[in-house]
């Protein structure tokens, strides 16, 4: 019975130095660098403006942190200075091409918002309708689903009213809603 008893004592030993010696020794805190960036202090107001750019596959939302709530009006604006060299990099664009005259970008009422083009909407793409209407719906709700985009053109009667599927793409409001 010794055997078994030094073989018992031998493997308890071995069991403890297991145990106790994993190769990693006790520290105390240490330094981990600078504190997180885009994280949201507890209880801060944030605000954000989503805008549609055109990535590598397909439409794509980016979120940019604002100081203050971003109605269409605002939203628009920053989709139509491009994106950052942040989106850029991520490899987002815009197909909205510069356009002599001003767009705008106003709700109408709760779940609607007006924009006005300066160019009829048969000189853009369609990515580039899409990119408009649907971020001014996303600053209306984030569900842009649920917002009728009525879209003005110059010189033409009446309006041509867009809703937007979930991935941004926009389509006649009078049609069915597009299977996802």
């Amino acid at each position: 019975m010794s055997a078994r008893r030094t073989l018992r004592t031998g493997l308890a030993a071995l069991a403890a130095l297991l145990l106790a010696g994993c190769g990693i020794e006790s520290t105390g805190p240490r330094g981990a660098g600078a504190p997180a960036v885009g994280a949201n202090r507890p209880g801060a107001q944030t605000h954000d403006a989503r805008l549609l750019f055109v990535g590598p596959y397909g439409l794509r939302y980016a979120a940019r942190v604002a100081s203050a709530p971003v109605g269409p009006q605002e939203a628009v604006d920053l989709l139509l200075e491009g994106p950052t060299a942040a989106e850029r990099e991520r490899g987002l664009v815009t197909l909205v091409p510069p356009m002599k005259g001003e767009v705008t970008a106003a709700p109408s009422a709760p779940d609607r918002v007006d924009l006005h083009l300066p160019v009829p909407v048969e000189r853009l793409e369609q990515a580039a309708v899409s990119q408009l209407a649907c971020t001014a719906a996303k600053a209306v709700d984030l569900d842009q689903t649920k917002v009728l985009v009525r879209v003005h053109e110059p010189d033409a009667p009446g309006t041509w009213d867009l809703r937007c599927d979930a991935s941004g793409s926009a389509y006649p409001a009078e049609a069915p809603k597009p299977s996802a």
